[in-house]
This record gives C-alpha cells, sequence and structure tokens, in this order.
C-alpha cells in the first residue's frame, strides 16, 4: 500500500479568469516549504433531549478553506505571489526586467492551486485562491521564506492532476545574507532581526448556500506592520519615535544588479520602545513600527529585477 510523502508532494497553480473557476491548461509548479492549505469541516455536537443519556449523531458544519504555505523567496516564481498579493506588476526593461507592484489594488486576483501527493494519487485542487498576507523575516543567516495565508472558495479531489504539463522555472533563491535594512535610502546600522507583514485584510462573504462555499474574499483596508531589532548605539530611531516623525524603511534582497527585491514601506511610523538593561550584554531597542499610505502615492512598492518577462 502507497504512502503519501511530502519529498514527492507537488503545488501546482494558475490564475483564474473567472473566481472560483478553475482554468485549463498548463499550470505553474511552484516550489515550496511547507503547505496547510486544504479544506476542513467541523462538527456540531447535537443538542437533542429526551433521547437519554447517549447523544444523537452530530452535523456537519461549513467548510472552510484555508491555510498557510510557507515558499522561498526566489528570483523567478516569487512574483507570481507578488501578483496574488498586490495585482499585476508594471513592469518595465528588456533584460533584466523590473517588475513594480504597488499597494492598494481595489481588486486582487484569484488562483486554482492543486496540492497534489502522486503516491496515493490523490490531488486536491483549491479554487478562488486569494492571499490574505504576506509574512517576511529577516535574519543574519538561513534562507528567505515567507509566509502565505490563503483563503480559497472550495476544493475538489481527483485521482489525476489537472494541471497539465507544469511550467517550472529554474530555482534561485534569495538568502538572508543577501537581505538589507535601509531607513530613508541609507543602511541601518545595527540591526539583529526585522519583519514585515503585509495584509489584504480579506473578508469573507459567508451567504447561505447548499455547497457551503464561500461567495469571496474581498480585500478591505490593508496593513503594513513589522518589527525591526536594533542594538541600542544611537538615538536615531529613538528620536524619529518620539517626534512621531515618520521614515522610510526599505527591506531588500540584492545578488546583484539583475536580480533583487525591494519592499519599500513609504511612510512608518515607529512607537517608542523601552530600553531593559537585563545585564552586563549589549542592550536592545525593539520597534514594532506600523506604515501609511503617504499624501502622494502608496503605501507599499515592491520592486522585482529578474529575467522574467512577464507574469500572466
Amino acid at each position: 500500500m502507497a504512502r503519501a510523502y511530502g519529498a514527492n508532494a507537488q503545488l501546482l497553480g494558475k490564475f483564474e479568469a473567472v473566481y472560483g473557476t478553475t482554468p485549463v491548461g498548463n499550470f505553474i509548479k511552484f516550489p515550496f516549504v511547507s503547505s496547510e492549505l486544504g479544506s476542513e469541516q467541523g462538527l456540531i455536537a447535537s443538542n437533542l433531549l429526551g433521547q437519554g443519556r447517549d447523544p444523537a449523531q452530530p452535523m456537519r458544519d461549513v467548510i472552510k478553506v484555508e491555510g498557510n504555505i510557507v515558499a522561498p523567496v526566489d528570483v523567478r516564481n516569487f512574483g507570481h505571489w507578488l501578483k496574488a498579493l498586490l495585482g499585476p506588476p508594471d513592469t518595465t526593461g528588456a533584460g533584466p526586467y523590473v517588475h513594480t507592484y504597488i499597494s492598494g489594488a481595489s481588486s486582487l486576483p484569484s488562483l486554482s492551486l492543486e496540492v497534489g501527493m502522486p503516491d496515493i494519487p490523490a490531488f486536491f485542487t483549491n479554487m478562488g485562491v486569494r492571499l490574505n498576507s504576506m509574512q517576511l523575516s529577516f535574519a543574519r543567516s538561513g534562507a528567505a521564506d515567507a509566509t502565505l495565508n490563503c483563503i480559497a472558495q472550495g476544493e475538489t479531489k481527483a485521482a489525476v492532476s489537472g494541471g497539465g504539463v507544469p511550467t517550472v522555472a529554474a530555482l534561485t533563491r534569495f538568502n538572508q545574507f543577501q537581505g538589507s535594512v535601509k531607513k530613508d535610502g541609507v543602511q541601518l546600522g545595527n540591526v539583529t532581526g526585522a519583519q514585515l507583514t503585509y495584509s489584504n485584510n480579506l473578508e469573507r462573504i459567508e451567504t447561505i448556500r447548499s455547497d457551503g462555499k464561500i461567495d469571496g474574499a474581498d480585500p478591505t483596508i490593508a496593513a503594513l506592520t513589522g518589527t525591526i531589532d536594533v542594538r541600542f548605539a544611537d538615538t536615531a530611531l529613538i528620536d524619529a519615535a518620539t517626534n512621531n516623525t515618520p521614515v522610510e524603511l526599505e527591506f531588500g534582497y540584492i545578488i546583484d544588479a539583475n536580480r533583487s527585491l525591494i519592499f519599500t514601506a513609504h511612510e512608518v511610523y515607529l512607537p517608542k520602545p523601552k530600553l531593559p538593561i537585563s545585564g552586563p550584554g549589549g542592550i536592545q531597542a525593539n520597534f514594532n513600527w506600523q506604515a501609511a499610505k503617504p499624501d502622494v502615492g502608496q503605501m507599499l512598492t515592491v520592486t522585482l529585477t529578474n529575467d522574467v518577462e512577464d507574469y500572466v
């Protein structure tokens, strides 16, 4: 009897022309670290009385299709996830290509994602997938990964893959040692760790339907938040926090001039943190920042430079 192994699992995806309608043709094969995306349906305990002490059978609850996908932050495939999170990019150049994504789109594209386990075989297609949020962490070492929170409309199971002949892009990962954090265009020193989270704050449209599905997942007010952990060596960030002076923060991964990924939060507000002294070692300051939309422009700009001509 065959058993499913993560080593043989696959994640295929394609953008939908109509929300919740799985497209035909060849899907994209996405590299991934882990996936919790799938449907679940809980049970509601019986509330009947007069049938003795043993309970009657439970009732089925609504179907929820959601979960996190952890994906590598790479040069080529990551552009598809950014498109799902922020909308299609504005692409310029003739190789290398510069893809510019901006926050604030009124509508977002949806995907069909197939989580396949060929050992069984069983292939679970999640349709109407929208990205609720993306979280990235910056550290001194290790691989760069992103946690993608997904909300889908429904899921179907099949014995064969519906992804056709998947297209596969050469994988070139960004690593944490290629990361940088800048304040107002200048490298920020003494940073020991950082994190940013962009959320679309999707609202599930939970209408009454016989199939238990949602009607959609619509974006509401977006949020861009994060943390910066620094060794206390100067008062530049403390002064900005004390005076409520907004700053521009840039988080990036750069391999060379032709391969880079830059997240720019244009107007960031810093809270004034405590500076606890817990021993003879260095003193650390932790800033939980929040971004806002400036008077002109957008809250977030993401620039991906690579050799991919477009993201369809």
